[in-house]
Order: structure tokens, then sequence, then C-alpha cells
């Protein structure tokens, strides 16, 4: 027998910096004689990402620069689509070589993600090539309003452009139909999928897993959506709740195809009781299966609902993990190797390049499981628990 091993409430602000003529004219340096700039952040406790959008309203630029200051203690850790730098509360995001022309009336975009502790406030004034981009207004925080049961999507995630969002509302029967369909890629055994409206994290529906034990027994809904063009990061939340802990044999949870494998799964499920990460092309796991490695990682309550998130670069070995919005040490990716977590996991350079989500039960010996999952995101930019 072959051995298998193997994973916002968005509080969402949004400041535009309206273009004054008289100001920017005044205040012009260059090329530059206006500008909008427009930064929406996605943030949750402790951390938070941006996107940004920057809008040219003077003459044709070949090579852009944008900069700000944060009011509160923001960090910025990584970007996309720009080359971004901070000093003190001073930050500087400068284009990519593939997005330096910007042209009159046109406009850019580009991403950060950061940290911060005790305040995260948008920033209420930008500089494009030097020159002001005109007054700003004071950004007014809105909290998303509480899902209720719809045949739309979860509107957390609806207005936030992602590829995938799901609360099975608009799953009629009690087979999966539409955007999902029942699969059992490899082989199929005895468990089932349905859509049950007798449990669900909101509204009414939600999808059950009915996942048996034995060799080979897998069985999954999958999104029909390709996500082939999703990134630069690869980011996901969803709601899952179990029945019964973790085993200490290899099951998954979370399947997805992985192109960068030829096709194979990126898996996330369980081995020795805790969660983890596993690649189907090489059984390499994430975190190590060594009592240091397995310690890092957390075994998932049962019983209740929980909120797993995580985020796969597709540019560069990098992957974090949540649960319920705290960051599962062994579950990190960084590049850097580091003892009993991915250094069997680094032995593949080539990054992840996810094209398709699963959601079901994979075993290939002990452990079963009835589970349920519901409130699926999947897009470039994360939605928090």
């Amino acid at each position: 027998m072959r051995r298998h091993r193997l994973p916002l409430w968005a509080l969402v602000l949004t400041v535009v910096a309206v273009a004054l003529p008289a100001i920017a004219t005044s205040h012009a340096q260059g090329a530059v004689t206006g500008c909008t700039v427009t930064y929406t952040t996605n943030e949750w406790s402790g951390g938070f990402t941006a996107q940004i959008r920057v809008t040219n309203l003077g003459a044709t630029l070949n090579g852009w620069r944008l900069e700000w200051a944060y009011g509160g203690d923001q960090q910025v850790t990584s970007a996309w689509n720009a080359q971004v730098t901070q000093s003190g509360s001073a930050v500087t995001a400068v284009n990519a070589a593939h997005n330096a022309a910007l042209a009159t009336g046109g406009s850019v975009d580009f991403g950060l993600q950061g940290t911060w502790r005790t305040a995260d406030p948008a920033p209420t004034a930008f500089a494009l090539n030097g020159a002001p981009c005109g007054g700003t207004t004071t950004p007014t925080p809105t909290t998303t309003p509480t899902p209720t049961p719809t045949a739309t999507a979860p509107a957390e995630c609806a207005g936030a452009g992602a590829t995938i969002c799901s609360d099975f509302e608009d799953q009629s029967g009690t087979v999966p139909s539409g955007d999902w369909q029942t699969t059992a890629p490899d082989c199929q055994g005895t468990g089932r999928v349905s859509v049950d409206t007798s449990v669900a994290y909101s509204g009414t529906r939600s999808l059950r897993v009915d996942g048996g034990a034995g060799y080979c027994n897998h069985v999954f809904a999958a999104s029909t959506r390709d996500l082939s063009s999703v990134g630069p990061v690869v980011y996901v939340r969803m709601r899952v709740r179990h029945t019964t802990a973790l085993p200490l044999n290899h099951v998954t949870f979370v399947s997805m195809p992985d192109a960068s494998q030829g096709g194979k799964a990126l898996r996330v499920g369980g081995q020795n009781g805790a969660l983890q990460w596993n690649r189907e092309s090489d059984d390499a796991t994430l975190p190590e299966q060594s009592p240091a490695g397995v310690s890092l990682s957390t075994p998932l309550a049962t019983g209740r609902w929980l909120c797993l998130r995580y985020q796969i670069d597709t540019t560069t070995q990098s992957m974090r993990t949540w649960v319920d919005d705290q960051e599962i040490a062994g579950l990190h990716v960084d590049g850097v190797p580091t003892q009993n977590v991915d250094g069997q996991w680094l032995a593949r350079r080539t990054p992840p390049r996810p094209t398709g989500l699963r959601l079901g039960w994979e075993s290939y010996g002990t452990g079963d499981d009835t589970l349920w999952f519901d409130d699926v995101a999947l897009g470039s930019s994360p939605i928090g628990c």
C-alpha cells in the first residue's frame, strides 16, 4: 500500500485622493499635473492588505513613483506589481518593469501586505513623482453587514472581486450543481457529498461531506471556476466543521490541482493528528512529520465552525496558513529552509500554480469523518475571518 502524508470579516476602508486642478497645478513637478489615488484595505487583527489604484491626469509618464506616509504603526511586508519600500512611516512604491508607462487618463493597480499592532488608519495624502495628488477625504470605516440567507454570494466577498464566492445558497437540490460538481479524481469509495439544509454557518445551506475510510476512498465537490489566472498570490478563506479529530493516518479535505505538478494536487488535510499540507507529486509534507514538526502545527477542533484561510504565492515558494486568525508556524514557507518545517517542501523549487479547488475527503487507510464547508472565498486579495 502506498503511504501518503500530507493546509474577514474584512474591515474595508477606502480613501480617494480627489484631483484638485488648482492645487495640483501649483505643486506640479515635471510632467505631473494631477492624479487620483484609491487606497482600499482589507484588514484583520494584526494584518492588512491594500489594493492601490493610481490614475494619471497629467502628461504620459514613463516611470512613476508614488509616495505616502502611514499614520499608524503599519509595516509593509510584501507587495505585487510594484517595488514598495518603507523607512519609518514613509512608504515609496516604484513601478515594475511591465507597468512603467502611465498614459494620460490611464490607471495602474498594485497591492501590498503588511502588519500593524495598535492602529491601521488609511493614509490621507499621496504624491506621484513628487507632485501632490490633490485634496483627500478622511476615510470612514464601514463594517460589512452580517450575511443573510440569500441566493447570491456572501456579502463579504461579493464586492471584493473574488473568483470563487459561495455560501451554497444558490444550490436548489441535495446534489451539488451549477458552480459545484461531484468528482472523485483518482478513485471512488463509499464517501459522498451533498447540499445540507440542517447545518450551516450562514444562511440555510452548506456543503456536507460524508468521508469514508479505506484505501483510496475519494469524494469531492469541485468548483467549475478556472483559477489559472488568479494571482500573483492566491488567497483562500473557508468555514469548515469537522465531526471527528484528524487521524494519525493521512487524509485530505481540500485539494487543488496544480499546474506546476502536471495537474497533481496541493492538498490540505491531516496526519499524526495535526493539520498539514501535502504535495501529491513527491509526497512532501508541510511541516515535516517529525515530532518537532508536528508540534508546530495544530489539531482541529470538532463540533464547531473553524475559519481556515491560506495564501499561496505563484511566483516564489511562499505560503502561509491560519486557523481562526492564528497563523500556524509549521505551515509557513518563506523560501529559507527551517528545520522540521519546510526543508522537504523546498526541495521542489518551482512554486505552485493552483488551477482549481475541490472540497471533500480523501483517505488511504483508516480515517473517516463527516464535515461541512460554508462561505468559501478565493481570489487575488485576502478576505479575513
